[in-house]
């Protein structure tokens, strides 16, 4: 899930009034609070989802992620069109992933790329905000189809593993099976079999 939040200039004041953070310093009681806020406060929400399967199948070529990320960035700038456009940088390396992203935008303007940009621009904190509370809703949607919680989806949560564990055919098209969570629980199933398998030959 990606997102990006346009503001107008006189209006960012408000951002610090709000106390806009990084979202993921915030409870996500407070998320959902400042939400209903930011979507009135800025002029345009812009969302792209990235299914778990577009993601396995560049791995499958070579595309790492931070060139997804890229594209996906630069589509959301592209209709935007800001002024200035500040990125919160998924590499370590934001000097590349600045270079990487001007390969793919035909919006030229000022790019300010940098780590931590959630917790250093409001707009930025703003937008990860809207971001998560929009990926929460669309795990809650996930365990309305599968009837299974999930949890929060990320790799230390109990509710996440067991559901990646138990996860049908069906269920998988919600799992990126490039995951390495996923992964490791292949394994482990794969080395069970086999050892049923031995004590029972």
């Amino acid at each position: 899930m990606i997102c990006g939040a346009l503001f107008e200039q006189n209006s960012t004041w408000k951002l610090f009034e709000l106390g806009v953070t990084d979202s993921k310093l915030l409870s996500p009681k407070r998320r959902a609070e400042l939400y209903r806020e930011l979507k009135n406060l800025c002029s345009k929400i812009y969302v792209v989802k990235i299914s778990p399967k577009e993601i396995d199948e560049r791995l499958e070529v070579n595309t790492n992620l931070n060139e997804l990320e890229a594209i996906k960035f630069a589509k959301i700038i592209d209709e935007a069109k800001p002024d200035i456009a500040i990125i919160d940088c998924p590499s370590p390396n934001p000097r590349g992933f600045k270079q990487l992203l001007n390969r793919f935008l035909e919006h030229k303007c000022k790019l300010i790329v940098e780590n931590y940009a959630d917790r250093n621009y409001k707009v930025v904190g703003a937008a990860s905000i809207i971001a998560k509370v929009i990926r929460d809703r669309e795990i809650r949607r996930i365990e309305r189809i599968t009837g299974k919680e999930v949890g929060n989806g990320y790799p230390h949560d109990p509710k996440a593993i067991e559901f990646v564990k138990n996860a049908t055919q069906s269920e998988k098209q919600f799992i990126r099976r490039s995951w390495q969570t996923y992964i490791r629980i292949k394994k482990e199933k794969e080395q069970r079999k086999l050892r049923d398998f031995e004590r029972n030959t």
